[in-house]
Order: structure tokens, then sequence, then C-alpha cells
């Protein structure tokens, strides 16, 4: 939120420090019998008025597509890792039974620094604003994964002579720089959206995170068809040394432009400035209430009502924050805020209604199905679809069929990027007609089908046909389990408005779903990272990638059809 400007009118600036806002004394009319209802009328209608008074300026559409482009940097590179991690691991001499492994390690970190790195920003008092000190330090560290990632193994084999202890160096730095990246480009997003919602009016938010979208799927579909040109005999690759040397050029000049573009799109006032931002100052606009509510699920702690909060905190940047700021009270004077850790967010899925947590088993299913087949796929492509061998030497027909198929991969994964934006629309077509639960149980069978039978017939023409199945689950993992948090929350609201009492610690903050949901994105990483190295070791072929992804995907489907909680 930003201050006031000086050019709004005297009449609609916040009341002063100290003063009670829940006063009526300037809307009494005289009568005992009809106070009660004046002081409900105004408590509802004061939210959007005050709402309305501090929130920022408007935005150009420019200004907002410019703040959005971070994201078609970050998911161009991010094309580019999942496009090529596992071939340049496989070709530094990484084993097979362990080249899952490096999806492990950044989410297992992620899990346990997410709740105390998100809400750092909230209290950051840099003079160049909360957020973009963060998004710049995460920038940087992504741009040093993506050079040890894509450069490491030139660079030890420029310095090290001895042919064993290369390849041992080789492993380690490209397996450092992925994770550095990895570990960044997770954690960026979300400084970035609460970057876009405390310099955004409610409106522009919203046409902000359309363009974020639409630059996301737009930088996915670049970065794919730069992993699916042929760079290695081209003049630009002779010049630079390698197809992967080019690749990190273009890769790196996209990243920091767009980066550099993002971080001066829209000026950010710094806390220290903005007493209207500061948690602990004394003048922040605080209602009380006589009660407050007990402790359990996603309940709203402190001494402030949910019906009467207008939540004038910071956000925080990670979904866990988020959960954070939505479930935990306003920091007052004299009262420590609570904030989510690990260990509460832990409870808060462990105790939570039983249609929530089906929902979060359900989501972790489809990311496991969905990662299973995604970061491996390219890899498939080239071993099992081309016959290539990524330990061959570099110089072989076998390592040439082996990068010939990673390209194609880049092909279908681009088709996946296309094919998940125009699903998008589609999923508005289908609403009415099977709801939420249906394009929900569509999406993962769909995913399911195509899986098993790119999986069972191998070949060119037919998987990259059936790569559009991945946009399918794709677009409905990032919007149906959301938007049906959003309708099981209206539903409670209007239930509460009817009159029904929930008991005690039933009350949530939306924030705590989402935080939970973000938990099992991360979990099945976790899974596919510690599990499926194994799986592909055991039956010596990476055909068993796509196949396992069909059989969770499917056991996704059961589990929606018998489990999820249908919204009317």
């Amino acid at each position: 939120m930003t201050l006031l400007t000086e050019d709004q009118p005297q009449s609609s600036r916040l009341p002063e420090p100290g003063m009670h806002i829940t006063s009526l004394d300037r809307f009494s009319v005289g009568s005992a019998d009809c106070g009660q209802s004046m002081k409900e009328d105004y408590l509802d209608s004061m939210e959007p008025v005050v709402f309305g008074v501090v929130e920022p300026p408007r935005r150009s559409r420019g200004r907002l597509v410019l703040h959005g482009m971070v994201m078609f940097g970050r998911e161009f590179c991010y094309a580019v890792e999942a496009a090529f991690v596992t071939p340049v691991l496989l070709s530094v001499g990484l084993p097979r039974s362990l080249y899952s492994l490096v999806w492990l390690i950044s989410p297992l970190l992620g899990f346990l620094l997410q709740p105390i790195i998100g809400s750092a920003s909230d209290f950051c008092r840099s003079p160049w604003g909360r957020r973009r000190p963060y998004i710049l330090t995460l920038g940087v560290m992504m741009l040093m994964g993506l050079t040890l990632f894509l450069n490491g193994d030139a660079v030890v084999s420029a310095i090290v002579q001895d042919r064993s202890l290369k390849r041992i160096w080789a492993i380690v730095i490209v397996m450092f720089g992925v994770v550095l990246f990895d570990f960044a480009a997770d954690f960026i997003d979300g400084p970035v959206k609460a970057y876009l919602f405390d310099v955004c009016s409610h409106t522009d938010r919203e046409r902000g995170l359309h363009y974020h979208a639409l630059l996301t799927g737009l930088g996915g579909a670049f970065g794919y068809l730069l992993g699916a040109m042929d760079w290695g005999h081209s003049s630009l690759g002779r010049l630079l040394g390698s197809e992967y040397q080019v690749i990190y050029f273009f890769s790196a000049l996209t990243w920091t432009v767009f980066l550099t573009v993002h971080l001066f799109s829209i000026p950010e006032v710094s806390l220290a400035k903005d007493s209207s931002l500061d948690p602990l100052a004394p003048s922040g606009l605080l209602l009380r209430s006589t009660h407050s509510s007990s402790g359990g699920y996603g309940t709203l702690h402190g001494s402030m009502s949910k019906e009467m909060e207008p939540d004038f905190r910071p956000r925080s940047f990670s979904a866990l924050g988020e959960a954070n700021s939505v479930t935990s009270s306003s920091k007052q004077p004299n009262k420590v805020q609570r904030r989510m850790t690990l260990k509460s967010c832990l409870l808060a899925m462990i105790t939570m209604p039983s249609h929530y947590r089906c929902l979060c088993v359900s989501h972790l299913l489809g990311w496991t199905a969905f990662l299973c087949n995604m970061l491996f796929f390219t890899d498939f492509m080239g071993q099992i679809v081309y016959k290539g061998n990524p330990y061959a030497e570099h110089n072989s027909t076998a390592y040439d069929r082996y990068e010939r198929g990673v390209e194609i991969g880049c092909w279908g994964l681009c088709i996946n990027a296309v094919s998940s934006a125009l699903y998008s629309y589609v999923q508005r077509l289908l609403l009415p007609y099977i709801g939420l639960k249906g394009l929900y149980f569509v999406g993962y069978f769909v995913f399911g089908l195509g899986t098993s039978l790119i999986g069972l017939f191998p070949n060119i023409i037919t998987t990259l046909i059936l790569c559009s199945v991945f946009g399918v689950m794709s677009s409905t993992l990032y919007t149906i389990p959301f938007n049906l948090i959003s309708e099981y929350h209206r539903e409670e609201e209007v239930r509460r408005k009817m009159g029904k009492v929930y008991p005690a610690g039933q009350d949530r903050g939306t924030g705590v779903d989402c935080a939970a949901l973000t938990c099992m994105v991360q979990l099945a990483q976790i899974i596919v990272g510690a599990g499926l190295g194994a799986l592909v070791n055991m039956a010596g072929s990476v055909i068993v990638v796509v196949l396992s992804a069909s059989t969770m995907s499917l056991i996704g489907c059961l589990f929606i059809a018998l489990f999820i909680r249908h919204v009317h």
C-alpha cells in the first residue's frame, strides 16, 4: 500500500492515530433502537471505502506488461532447465541411479526454509523497497546457477586434466548449479507477486496477474523453442564452443534484460518511509473486538474478529507467508505477531477439514504424475524414442541420436506450453456443463491415458501429438484446485451469513489452504527425486518414467471421483 497522494481530497483521509474507527458518533441518528443496525451497516460498508482510500494509483497497461516481463524470463530459463538438466547430468557421467537426486535437494531446502524466508521481506527496510532487494538477490542466484549448470563441464574440462577427477568435479559443479538455480527460481515467484500486490490497486492486480500468466506461457514456449534448435552445427555454436554455450548465452541475456526491466517497472515505497505499511506503527488502523477466537486450524489469532478485519499488513512472498498474513492478527504495538512456521503449517494440514485434506492428496497425486513425466521427458525422447545413448562418446552416432531426441523433446514441451494456454479457454466453455470436479477428473484422465499411450507406442509422431495432453494437465493443476478452495470458502461464507455457527477452529483464511496446496507441489518433487531414480535403475529403462506418470494420474482420477467434494 502506498501513502495517500497530495491531490486526494482531505475528507477521504484515514482517521488520525488513536481515533477509534468503530466510533459511530459521526453517524448517530439520535435513536438507541437503530444504533446497533447503523453500526452493522457502517462496518459492512467500511472495508471497501477504506481500501478505496489507501489503494495505489492506477497503472498503465505498459507498466503492467513491463512488470510481468520477469515471468517471461523466469519461465524461459525454467524451460531450458527442464529440457536440459537430465541430458547435461548424464553427459557429464552421473550414474543413472542418482540422476533424479538433483530434483530432491531443492524442494527439501524449500520445504524447510520457505516459512522462514517467506516472512523476511515483510520487515525489510531497504531504501529500495521491501520486495525488490529479494528479487534482485534471487535473480543473481538464478544467473549463477544457470552459469554453473550449462558451463560447468566446459570449465572443469579446461582446468582439470585427470579424467576421473574431471568427471567428479563436473558432476559436483553441475549439480550445485542446478540446485542453486532451482531454489532461486522457485522462491522468486513469491516476491514478484507480492511486489505486484504492493504497488497496484485491486483492479490492476487482476490485470497484472493476467499479464503474468500470458508472459509465463510465452516464456516457456520460447524457452523450449530455443532448446529445439540444432545450435551445435550452427556458426554461433562453433563460435561459442558448443550447443550448451549458445543456449546459456540466450538464456542469460534474456534473464538479465527482463529482470532489469521488471525491477525498474513500477516504483516501490520503502517500508521505512511508508508508515502505513509498517506492522509496528502505532498509527496502523486497528479494529478491536471484545473477544478472540480459540486456537485451531487456520484460526484468526489475536483480538480482531474475522468479519471486522481489513488487512493492512504487508504481504509475504511465499505461500506459507501469505497464509501467515491471512491467518494471524495485525501486529499491535504491545503484541507479538504469530508467524507461520513449518510446524504450524504441518499442524494446519493435519487438522484441516476432510474435504480440504482430500484436495491436498489429489493435488499431490497430480503433481507427482506431472513431474515424473515433465522432468525426464527429453531424456525419454533421447533414449527410448530415438534410441540414443547419453553415456556414449560425444562424437559418436549414438550420442548424436540422443541429442536429436532431446531437441525433438523440446518441441514436444513447446506443444505442451501452447496447449496449456489454449486449454485454459476450453475450461471456461466446459465449466457450465461438467463443473469443477468434472474438469478436475478430465484433466487427470486425459493425461493418464495420453502418457500410457506414449509409453506403449514410443514413436515420434504419436509422442509429439500426445504432448498436447501435458498442457491439459498443467492447466488443470494450476487452476482447478485453487478454484475449488475458493468455492469451498464461498459456500462456508454463505452458510455463515445464514446463521450457521462453526465449531471452534473451523473459521479459516484461504491463505493456509493455498499454502497446503503449495506444499504438496514440493512434496511431490521430493517423492519424484527420491524414488524415480531407483525405479529407473530397477527397470533398466527410462520408459518407467511415463508409465509411472500414467499410473499416478489414473490413481488420481479414482481418488477425485470418490473423495473430492462436488461444488454446486
